[in-house]
């Protein structure tokens, strides 16, 4: 990143202060600033992945990114999920390009640099002369994967690159307090929604998720949530909003719409999580593609006791595509805004409503000072 940028990004930051304004432009455009968060944001952070369900037998493996690093998970000889830096200490080839099961060794295709479910090395054909012969004062124990701290709640999985982060236990204790009394061991996945790419930047659907704003006038015709029976939720990092309706409220709902009590979370950086009582929830993971790009993936959970039967969960799933279509045309629309000149004094926030987006924003304005103060 230029001198000039990091100075215009500072100015941008001390900004934010004001309760007005939001990001600049250039958090949402440019490709320096997304470079700068891959390695300073993401890499620092309890960052969400995955699924645990998408690695179900041992010998599963599966490509993931984080902070433009590439990383494998792998269900270990153990039955755990790890996580390891997806490089060959050989020669640093990219190991795992798609999921699919190594049986009992992630192998390289190219010089055949061989590893266990550990990630310890275990062959390296020819690497001494002969078939088996090696190096001198060559050990395998020296030249294993490098692992990565990998940590598992309910289904979801999260890795962190930083050996100075704070406790996992730390990072979940705020969502913990917001799902005091509600038993996730009793949910089990039904389905799974794959979307294209959104040409939007990733903090654009976090800030949509957070402010329930948009909600009555996006959502006007898949949703029947008033805005006046909202509220935010703030505790840290764990933003979010929240509504609690009546039985009349709930009854009087058109069919297929959603209408019941609900619980809107997310995590910082990018985990988000929908509690619909009293039988759903609905986990996004949003993974960065580049500054205008993001992937997005819903996958959604019914209580063991909820209608599980193909029809219930088609109507649940047509429910969200719909709902998702929503919010991604307004996201698209958003990025395209911040190429307006005009975007680089952040636009402006409700002090009441976009409270959690201006506090998700100055995360990131934190998140990005802090670091490149350092760096």
């Amino acid at each position: 990143m230029t001198q000039l940028l990091d100075k215009n990004l500072f100015s941008a930051f001390d900004k934010i202060r004001n309760i007005k304004h939001g990001l600049p432009s250039a958090a949402y455009t440019d490709i320096d600033f997304y470079e700068h968060e891959a390695k300073l944001l993401f890499a620092k952070s309890w960052t969400f992945v995955g699924f645990a369900h998408d690695l179900p037998d041992i010998g599963d493996v599966k490509p993931v990114e984080v902070g433009g690093q590439p990383l494998l998970l792998v269900r270990s000889s153990k039955n755990i999920i790890r996580a390891f830096h997806n490089v060959c200490r050989h020669r640093n080839l990219k190991l795992v390009d798609k999921a699919h099961n190594c049986k009992n060794l992630i192998t390289c295709p190219y010089h055949k640099w061989s590893y266990n479910l550990d990630g310890e090395l275990r062959a390296a054909p020819f690497f001494g002369g002969r078939k088996t012969e090696l190096p001198q004062d060559f050990n395998f124990e020296d030249h294993g994967l490098i692992e990565v701290s990998c940590k598992l709640f309910h289904d979801w999985l999260f890795v962190n690159l930083n050996a100075d982060a704070s406790s996992f236990e730390t990072f979940l204790s705020p969502l913990k307090k917001q799902l005091a009394g509600f038993d996730l061991n009793d949910f089990i996945m039904v389905a799974n929604i794959e979307f294209d790419e959104i040409k939007t930047n990733w903090k654009l659907l976090m800030e949509n998720f957070i402010e329930p704003y948009h909600v009555q006038f996006v959502h006007k015709t898949t949703t029947n949530q008033p805005l006046v029976d909202h509220y935010l939720i703030s505790d840290g990092h764990c933003l979010g909003s929240a509504v609690d309706l009546s039985a009349e409220q709930q009854d009087k709902a058109e069919e297929g719409t959603l209408s019941v009590s609900s619980r809107y979370l997310t995590l910082f950086p990018n985990f988000v999580l929908g509690v619909y009582y009293p039988d759903q929830l609905g986990v996004h993971l949003n993974q960065p593609v580049s500054a205008g790009i993001t992937l997005q993936r819903r996958v959604i959970y019914q209580h063991k006791d909820a209608d599980q039967s193909s029809v219930a969960v088609a109507k649940i799933r047509n429910l969200w595509k719909s709902v998702h279509k929503e919010d991604h045309e307004i996201c698209e629309r958003l990025q395209q805004g911040r190429h307006s000149e005009v975007s680089e004094q952040g636009g402006f926030l409700s002090p009441h409503w976009e409270s959690g987006v201006r506090q998700f924003q100055q995360l990131v304005a934190d998140s990005m000072r802090t670091a490149l103060s350092t760096n």
